[in-house]
């Protein structure tokens, strides 16, 4: 005889989340708003069925959303099944499981609040064979846990640099490195300027960038515990794109140490020729017209002339000289600046200034 589907913590949830396939429950609607990052979606209803059994839960009684609910249910029960199947056969073959757990048979299953949607496909999954762990208290205490992460005192390394200074490379090289990197740009799919989602797919919505966040957090937390370095985040304005820094974290950001890569203007306005010259001009010049205001009439008239006729390397002259001057203001904009800088003097923009920026994390000057 099967075991009833065991209710589980938040931290229990997330730990054998790295083991065992996760459903997500909810509409279709919901889930793509945002869900527990790696997450399967597998609806009990769809957008239009959950908005006809929330109707009648209000407006008449709880027993007759729950009937209403079951005539949508029915029909998909052995769908259900079947998915559930193939999502842990798709999950144990592209995962190193654990060969001592029949992974391919556990399953675990959250809703929005642990409550009757959840419970049906668990109760479900349970009498067909699974062994089912549902989250108590769902989704929403997913995400107080996520909006608790933030608050946490982290040990944080800024890396800072004006824009050009390939800040992005040499997070990839540190966390190749073994070094705890956080690449906050990756996660929000913007690389943090005007110019920062040419070429790159929509951004995801505000809650699900604190998801992942969140749980990018709490991995590189665990390697500060083992290790005792400081997790690497690249210095950026609160805003990246439409997505937010959390500002219990942004906090915390403001408050570390700020490695900062000094790199001569020429070399930077070499790197951003290479990487941003290759877009569509036409875009370049829509997003030089977004900063019009505060770029000026004339500087914007000159940037897209010489985007237009393909001088790239003096249209971006003037921009850089124009994000300097912003990123100057926002270096400075934060108290106790002088105990937090330290300044690394680099000659070219390469990712052999990792190993002479991990060198100075303690110090305040070098030169490469």
């Amino acid at each position: 005889m099967n075991m009833a589907a065991e209710r589980i913590s938040i931290d229990q949830f997330l730990s054998l989340s790295k083991q065992f396939s996760v459903i997500d429950v909810r509409s279709p609607g919901e889930y793509q708003h945002a869900h527990i990052p790696g997450a399967y979606s597998l609806p009990l209803f769809t957008n239009e069925e959950r908005a006809a059994v929330g109707t009648a839960y209000k407006q008449q009684s709880r027993e007759a959303a729950i009937k209403i609910g079951l005539d949508f249910f029915g029909p998909k029960m052995k769908t259900i099944l079947e998915a559930a199947e193939a999502i842990c056969i798709k999950n144990k073959q592209q995962s190193n499981k654990n060969a001592a757990e029949d992974s391919g048979k556990t399953i675990l299953v959250y809703c929005w609040r642990g409550g009757m949607r959840s419970g049906a496909v668990s109760w479900l999954l349970d009498l067909y064979g699974f062994k089912v762990f549902t989250l108590v208290a769902g989704y929403k205490k997913f995400r107080n846990h996520v909006l608790d992460t933030f608050s946490y005192p982290y040990q944080f390394n800024i890396l800072g640099g004006y824009t050009g200074s390939g800040k992005t490379e040499l997070l990839k090289k540190l966390q190749s490195n073994g070094e705890p990197v956080i690449d906050l740009e990756g996660i929000a799919g913007h690389k943090g300027s005007a110019f920062g989602n040419i070429g790159l797919p929509n951004q995801p919505t505000q809650e699900m960038f604190e998801n992942v966040l969140a749980i990018k957090l709490a991995e590189e937390k665990i390697k500060f515990e083992t290790t005792n370095k400081p997790i690497w985040l690249e210095d950026e304005s609160q805003r990246i794109g439409h997505i937010n820094i959390p500002s219990n974290l942004w906090n915390t950001m403001r408050q570390s140490p700020v490695f900062f890569l000094d790199i001569p203007f020429e070399e930077r306005l070499k790197h951003i020729v290479q990487e941003y010259g290759v877009l569509d001009t036409q875009k370049l010049v829509d997003a030089t017209c977004r900063i019009k205001e505060k770029l000026g009439g004339l500087q914007t008239k000159q940037v897209t002339e010489n985007l237009q006729s393909g001088n790239h390397e003096e249209g971006f002259r003037i921009l850089l000289k124009y994000y300097d001057k912003y990123y100057s203001k926002s270096l400075h904009n934060r108290e106790g600046l002088n105990s937090l800088l330290n300044s690394i003097h680099c000659k070219s923009i390469t990712t052999e200034n990792t190993s002479v920026l991990l060198h100075h994390t303690h110090s305040k000057t070098s030169e490469i």
